[in-house]
């Protein structure tokens, strides 16, 4: 580990209480060197046991790990970089269920600005996506509902008309039999 991401850990030790959030840090091979409660807690025994070392995309097998890991958009970009509604799993985990993240990253430099790791933070928001999938489909049911009650007022409304039409007519040929009754 270089000495730059050494004096950054040491650093960010004083502040990464405040993270609620799950976090990790990596260096520049994207090895795991440090992470919170919060990340170890999410995982497994068995794979949260000898973390440090493993690459990040050994533990969540996450949707934008392969094609735009988002540490490399970070350094590609020398910014901080967020991705929204991030599905993924645990690897390893056999009951692993699909889970969605608000993913950041924030690159670490040396005193030359040379990048030498980065700082991910994972929100778990699976709970909210749920809910908002859930709200989603109860807005369908209820549009298909509507639309199903819609037309069947449509339906009763069209056979109320025609009976009314075949009243009309009924009640005029009963006043033409009536009149022709009385002459």
């Amino acid at each position: 580990m270089s000495d730059a991401l050494n004096a950054f850990l040491q650093d960010f030790k004083r502040v990464a209480p405040a993270i609620i959030d799950s976090y990790f840090v990596v260096d520049r091979q994207r090895k795991i060197v440090d992470f919170n409660r919060a990340f170890y807690a999410m995982l497994p025994r068995q794979i949260a046991r000898g973390l440090k070392g493993k690459t990040c995309f050994e533990v969540l097998e996450l949707n934008v790990c392969r094609d735009s890991c988002i540490a490399e958009q970070c350094w590609k970009e020398g910014r901080q970089v967020r991705l929204d509604e991030i599905s993924g799993t645990i690897i390893g985990d056999a009951e692993s269920q699909k889970m969605r993240f608000i993913l950041s990253a924030v690159p670490i430099t040396d005193a030359q600005g040379a990048h030498v790791g980065a700082l991910e933070i994972q929100r778990n928001v699976t709970d909210e996506a749920e809910v908002q999938i859930k709200y989603q489909e109860m807005l369908e049911t209820e549009a298909q509902e509507r639309e199903r009650l819609a037309t069947q007022i449509r339906l009763r409304t069209k056979e109320l008309l025609e009976t009314n039409h075949l009243l009309l007519r009924t009640q005029k040929e009963l006043l033409s039999y009536k009149k022709g009754l009385m002459l």
